[in-house]
């Protein structure tokens, strides 16, 4: 079940805000109880038969942070955390990352180990970073109680549950359980409509008219012109950041009509003048979450610290992350080549007092980005390396021709859509700040 599917806007979504609004009007237990039973709905729709899997992972970690809370000595404190840390790895690992592994040790060794073929359960890479900011911040201290019920809605909230954005705890319990929160709010609920609506648009009508075009140049054969391979890949790289900005639209919407703010997870990430910036735009929330708990841990954990050991941490991190995003060499490559960007940056910024132009640090980001998509995309390594050549080797005899790939007028419209809106136009976050100041909803 999709935000975007009918039978969750016209029935699914309709349903549980009468009952959450009206039938539970006067009673936040069963409330409470309504949007967990909501989200394991919303889960179970995917695969029925995965749904357990979340409630394993859902009361492991529970039991898990009440050990770190309840844990007098450091060292047992310490302990537990390390030990659910590796309990959330190794079932991401088994489920996600298992033939991966496999496929690897079959190349090296020469060997012929069975692949396991199991299915991955729906929003686990998510659920994963959401659990360990959690048990991080028990350990830490900055939740000081545990709560079985509260825990459940905290992972299974269904407008955040697949794809995030990435949330802390107390941040969500402190809106779930304001009294702001009891009642309907109106003002709330048009602009939960408006940006739904501003993310159906994204989807239906820019990304999936964008996907026409890339399909047909990543799954080409062909040897592609030039501007083939520019169209094709910048078709992606914009299809990709309304596919995903469309769901986070929809999914701050849907969580508005329930009186929840979600943070901000896109803030025109095109606009960036440098890598650092980027990500500073792009998928803030997994920004945040790699800085707090993975890079600024790692920097703890080493003595004498110089900006030769920040930069291996760096690199390190965004190679993690970006096997995050799948069991594959091209996500790899795809954080290497972020990781090495921010070096770069960082480097520059650091050692030079030389500025570029703004507009020209942002062609060229913008360009570094559109390239890294191509590995992101691409369905081997050697199909991506084809592309590049294929951009950047210009056929002069060849350099415009359009043999290979159909473009319609659809297509050609949301690839101008797309450059006016990440470019030129406000972007979802902005259009919400500014109805939500405006004294037309007053």
């Amino acid at each position: 079940m999709l935000f975007h599917n009918p039978s969750f806007l016209l029935l699914f979504l309709p349903t549980v805000l009468i009952f959450y609004f009206f039938l539970f009007k006067n009673n936040n237990k069963f409330r409470t109880l309504l949007l967990i039973a909501s989200g394991f709905l919303f889960y179970a729709a995917w695969n029925i038969k995965l749904s357990p899997l979340i409630i394993i992972t859902i009361i492991v970690n529970y039991y898990l942070s009440k050990k770190i809370i309840l844990a007098l000595d450091p060292i047992n404190k310490k302990r537990f955390l390390i030990l659910s840390i590796c309990f959330n790895i190794l079932f991401l690992f088994f489920f996600k990352y298992a033939d991966f592994f496999i496929s690897n040790l079959n190349f090296i060794f020469n060997s012929d180990l069975k692949m396991l073929n199991l299915p991955f359960p729906l929003a686990l890479s998510f659920v994963t970073f959401q659990s360990i900011a959690y048990l991080v911040d028990c350990y830490e201290g900055s939740i000081l109680e545990t709560n079985l019920k509260k825990y459940f809605l905290f992972i299974i909230f269904f407008p955040q549950l697949i794809a995030g954005p990435i949330v802390r705890y107390n941040y969500m319990m402190d809106q779930f359980y304001s009294d702001k929160n009891f009642s309907i709010n109106y003002r709330n609920i048009t602009i939960g409509f408006i940006i739904i609506a501003i993310g159906l648009i994204k989807k239906i009508l820019i990304a999936d008219n964008l996907s026409i075009i890339s399909e047909q140049v990543f799954n080409s054969d062909a040897n592609l012109s030039s501007l083939e391979g520019w169209i094709g890949s910048l078709s992606f790289t914009f299809q990709i950041y309304f596919d995903f900005s469309a769901y986070i639209d929809m999914a701050t919407g849907i969580a508005l009509l329930f009186n929840i703010n979600l943070p901000q997870n896109f803030n025109s990430p095109y606009k960036a003048t440098g890598i650092i910036d980027f990500w500073q735009r792009w998928h803030i929330t997994l920004t945040f979450f790699l800085t707090n708990y993975l890079y600024n841990p790692l920097l703890k954990s080493l003595k004498n610290l110089t900006f030769f050991k920040s930069m291996v941490c760096t690199f390190l991190v965004f190679l993690i992350a970006g096997l995050w995003h799948g069991p594959s060499w091209l996500f790899v490559i795809f954080g290497a080549m972020h990781g090495l960007g921010l070096i770069i940056n960082q480097t520059f910024k650091k050692f030079s007092s030389f500025k570029l132009n703004k507009i020209f640090s942002q062609f060229l980001t913008f360009i570094y980005i559109n390239i890294s998509f191509v590995f992101f995309r691409s369905e081997n390594i050697e199909s991506a390396i084809k592309l590049i050549k294929q951009i950047f080797l210009l056929d002069f005899k060849n350099i415009i021709s359009l043999n290979n790939i159909s473009l319609s007028t659809n297509s050609i419209i949301s690839l101008v859509v797309s450059f006016l809106i990440c470019f030129i136009f406000m972007n979802t976050y902005e259009i919400k700040k500014k109805i939500e100041n405006s004294k037309l909803l007053d």
